[in-house]
């Protein structure tokens, strides 16, 4: 099962490198990691995407804690949670496509963020399935590059 945690650290030089050497260390596959500043430009959000059954999600989180620069670890998969994905995807816009590659992107609430004689640049956010259902849609009609950030989530707020 596919958790996702998200990891407060102290933003100093090699405390990513110590985290993403833990799960290699210990043979775990991390399948997406976004990290950025928070508010605090003291301290780095790490939203982490990994596989695994209950009692190594727990055996990592127990591990994470270890490590100096960790403030504070949270799986978000646990509870009610909030995931974006963001996709920069460059893709043929010929005289006789451009119209069509508009109205797909406009159809997702994407945008064009780039425009030459021969490409549209489109950025397009959303989950997972919604980014592999623009990638889907546009292939046929020329993709000519693909750059993905990971996924960030935040647990959602308590309905009281």
């Amino acid at each position: 099962m596919k958790h996702t945690l998200s990891v407060l650290l102290r933003n100093r030089p090699g405390a990513l490198s110590r985290v993403t050497g833990l799960f290699s260390g210990r043979c775990f596959n991390i399948e997406s990691l976004c990290v950025a500043e928070t508010y605090d430009p003291q301290v780095s959000c790490l939203t982490v995407v990994t596989k695994g059954e209950a009692a190594i999600i727990e055996q990592i989180t127990k591990q994470l804690h270890k490590l100096i620069d960790v403030i504070k670890v949270n799986d978000v998969s646990e509870g009610e949670f909030v995931e974006r994905e963001m996709a920069l995807i460059r893709v043929k816009a010929e005289a006789s496509t451009r119209a069509e590659v508009l109205r797909i992107i406009d159809i997702f609430r994407g945008k064009v963020v780039d425009v030459s004689p021969n490409t549209y640049a489109l950025e397009i956010t959303g989950s997972e399935s919604k980014i592999k259902a623009v990638i889907d849609i546009l292939r046929p009609l020329g993709i000519k590059e693909i750059v993905r950030t990971g996924k960030i989530a935040m647990a959602r707020a308590p309905k009281k």
